[in-house]
């Protein structure tokens, strides 16, 4: 059987945290386990340092400009990837890794398209871009989407404050709050968790329009402090991400990186489909609330509706 290593993976976000350690993780597999690349980002410096160091160990990388808060940019992108991909300048695209997130600190904030930015980049992007790409992948092929346990609570995530999603009609989720509401932590932490569901559920109905042999899965690296994600929530998350990170067996991006490398590539997950959970390298059932047929089949309708009036 032909492996996901003998292609192409494409990877949104790989300038930093776990998309880079991601990226580099790839890059330096062994020679007949290592993917061609295609990178796609924000174009300067970091996007360019990344590319150039999974070069350096071997790998075949193509950097794809773009911001994912412009739906018109992803677009663009994925007619890039597909205009290499029909060159043959990079081999059969067999994975796509749908791993750029955000958290904004203020729900206020809307894409270039008019959507709340968190939303925006977590969900609608990549709705987009893998709607774009579905097509051009080969099969054996595995979509893997970035999940996040934030979906639900539990006693530590109420330590921290870190609400539960708080699900409504995907084009409310996908409204700005308004302006005359305060912007408060609650808010965009619900935003996030909201983006994460949303993604669960999208895994679970694009599976179900997805071509034979390309298997639907969805990663959850672990709590990671050490990541870009609690930036925008102010200096006390931050400190205590600090001090938990140095807690052993806590995720960090140098630790989940590999993981997520191999969730995309190793034949031991070949069986993963449908928008299987896994947790760092464990397979975990999710909650009730996280599998919702109607809930699924709206969001996907609601989704083509967003995507559309955004052109």
């Amino acid at each position: 059987m032909t492996s996901i290593a003998s292609g192409t993976v494409l990877l949104t976000g790989p300038t930093g945290g776990l998309g880079r350690s991601t990226t580099l993780a790839l890059a330096n597999r062994p020679a007949s386990q290592r993917p061609d690349l295609l990178l796609l980002g924000r174009l300067g410096q970091a996007l360019a340092e990344v590319a150039d160091e999974a070069r350096a160990a071997g790998a075949t990388v193509y950097e794809i400009g773009c911001d994912l808060s412009c739906l018109a940019e992803v677009r663009g992108a994925g007619q890039q990837a597909k205009e290499l991909l029909d060159a043959v300048a990079v081999r059969p695209l067999h994975a796509l890794v749908a791993n750029a997130g955000l958290s904004v600190a203020d729900t206020h904030t809307a894409s270039a398209d008019g959507y709340e930015l968190t939303f925006a980049v977590n969900y609608l992007a990549h709705a987009q871009l893998i709607g774009d790409l579905l097509g051009s992948l080969t099969a054996p092929a595995r979509i893997v989407l970035l999940g996040s346990n934030t979906y639900h609570q539990n006693i530590f995530r109420r330590i921290l404050h870190v609400p539960p999603a708080r699900w409504r009609d995907p084009i409310e989720l996908a409204q700005p709050t308004a302006r005359s509401a305060a912007a408060t932590s609650e808010l965009s932490w619900t935003a996030y968790s909201d983006s994460k569901l949303a993604l669960m559920y999208y895994a679970h109905e694009l599976q179900r329009h997805a071509p034979h042999g390309v298997n639907v899965i969805v990663f959850e690296p672990g709590f990671m402090p050490g990541t870009g994600l609690s930036r925008a929530n102010g200096p006390t998350l931050q400190r205590v991400g600090r001090l938990v990170e140095k807690i052993p067996g806590v995720s960090s991006p140098v630790r989940s990186g590999p993981l997520l490398a191999s969730i995309v590539l190793d034949q031991r997950w070949a069986h993963l489909r449908d928008g299987a959970f896994v947790l760092k390298d464990e397979e975990r059932e999710v909650k009730p609330i996280a599998i919702d047929p109607r809930r699924e089949a709206r969001l996907w309708e609601a989704t083509a509706e967003l995507l559309d009036a955004a052109r």
